[in-house]
């Protein structure tokens, strides 16, 4: 069987791919070496822009299959028949290191779920937590900028991190869930996912729903200590990547079961808290958890460039029977998660395999042509406007969603208050759930951290936060961070 013939970039066969062509024996290397050229160009490409959050990640391809009815509150084709099965790939990733991070590390984790369904492909994009730091998109470069690397030390610096939480009591919440057992997962299958925004459903007859997603792990909750990550991290810092790839590769295939809290559009305005508040969650006893399927990964991407660092999720990608909310964090990234794709990217990342979508026959149909990579020419009959009267591609009429109802006037304005709607009843609540060992816990992670900041001004704000959720959670890690400073 004869092998295979490599060839340069334009296709034509390379002679030797051991020694560079020099102007003799030992002589200087010549520029007319276009395979070496070639070779050391592409080299210092293949790179691109990573992510300013969420860069660290690992995927997998699977499939989501209903299990139970839930016509009545969305007509999603992709969710409109038990048994019905879709295609997915999923990016786990931690959020705020860099592409050459650790995975054991105290920070959230995304999960991002991409369902190709017929009728279009619908992203998913939440965290393994149900709510966040911030409320409002504003805050988020801020935000960011205070747990990533300080522009003059080039490390995180507890400081900031803790500085910016001292001005966004609203943190409490998340706060408390990151420095809790669940802040480290012990590998991306032993962690829920949430879709952590509210977004809308809409059924066949037009009524709307205010829904949030719970994908619940079935491989049971894992979480791994301070002590023990630190460990892992030092032994092999891709230490979920090849969790995950290890455990599809012999056939142990993470599943996921989704439930939906569910709530009527009309009892949005007068719910106790702010349903569209991302540092809230709307408590089970009030909207308990309805089954919907199930999500099963069982195959590992090719190349994880192509797939996984490649793989772009957006908020706004719904499909009919999806639509948003006036969360106003998902609306800040309907905007800023498709606009980094096509900064990182370029304009025609749809059309690359991972993000492509299945439902039409070579991708999407639509207008769109040209720019860096474009492969959708379309042939040259194919107009590049609309309306035209060539039997191109035509509107449906039908709107993905249900009308958001909109009054007032225009302005910079601060979310309305529910009866509910402190910074700090859930954050105590969530305190209050916890076991003893579990609060003893909590208490140590967030000592070791804020007793690290050199401010006193910055301490007592953090303080107040944890006094105001819960006066016994207050005075423990006020007394941790005393004993922490005085040694």
């Amino acid at each position: 069987m004869s092998k295979r013939v490599l060839t340069t970039e334009s296709g034509a066969p390379v002679a030797d791919n051991q020694n560079s062509a020099t102007a003799g024996v030992g002589g200087p290397l010549l520029l007319q070496d276009q395979h070496l050229l070639e070779k050391l160009a592409r080299f210092n490409r293949e790179r691109i822009p990573e992510r300013v959050v969420h860069a660290r990640g690992s995927g997998a391809y699977g499939h989501f299959e209903v299990t139970d009815d839930v016509t009545g509150f969305t007509h999603a084709d992709f969710l409109n028949e038990i048994g019905k099965r879709t295609e997915v790939f999923v990016r786990f990733s931690t959020v705020a290191d860099s592409l050459g991070g650790a995975d054991a590390v105290r920070d959230p984790r995304g999960f991002a779920v991409k369902f190709y369904t017929r009728e279009g492909n619908y992203d998913l994009v939440g965290n393994n937590t149900p709510v966040f730091f911030i409320k409002d998109p504003i805050k988020f470069p801020d935000f960011i900028h205070s747990q990533k690397r300080d522009p003059f030390t080039g490390r995180q610096e507890p400081d900031n991190v803790w500085d910016f939480w001292a001005h966004s009591p609203e943190a409490t919440h998340q706060v408390t869930w990151l420095m809790g057992d669940r802040g480290i997962p012990a590998s991306y299958r032993h962690m829920n996912g949430y879709g952590s925004h509210t977004y809308q459903w809409t059924n066949s007859e037009g009524e709307a729903f205010f829904v949030k997603y719970h994908f619940k792990t079935n491989q049971g909750i894992r979480c791994l200590s301070t002590e023990q990550a630190q460990e892992i991290a030092g032994q092999d810092p891709a230490s979920h990547q090849t969790d995950l790839l290890q455990a599809i590769e012999r056939g142990v295939h993470p599943s996921w079961t989704l439930y939906v809290q569910l709530m009527p559009v009309a009892e949005a305005a007068d719910y106790r808290f702010n349903p569209f508040d991302l540092t809230k969650v709307w408590p089970h006893k009030d909207y308990p958890l309805q089954r919907v399927g199930r999500l099963v990964l069982d195959r590992n991407p090719d190349n994880v460039f192509a797939e996984v660092e490649q793989a772009a999720f957006s908020p706004n990608n719904f499909v009919p029977g999806i639509g948003p909310s006036p969360d106003k964090m998902l609306q800040g990234r309907l905007f800023a998660y498709a606009d980094a794709h096509r900064y990182r990217l370029g304009v025609n990342h749809t059309q690359l395999a991972v993000n492509a979508p299945k439902a039409v026959p070579g991708g999407a149909d639509n207008y769109g042509r040209d720019g860096f990579m474009a492969s959708n020419a379309q042939g040259r009959h194919a107009k590049n406007y609309e309306p035209n009267s060539y039997d191109g591609p035509v509107e449906t009429g039908r709107p993905l969603s249900a009308p958001l109802a909109v009054s007032g006037h225009t302005g910079t304005h601060p979310a309305p208050q529910h009866t509910k709607d402190d910074d700090f009843f859930q954050a105590g609540e969530l305190y209050r759930l916890m076991s003893a060992e579990e609060r003893s816990r909590l208490i140590a992670n967030i000592a070791g951290g804020l007793a690290q900041v050199s401010r006193d001004d910055v301490i007592e704000k953090n303080l107040a936060h944890f006094h105001a959720a819960d006066p016994e959670y207050g005075k423990r890690v006020e007394e941790a961070v005393r004993a922490l400073r005085e040694d």
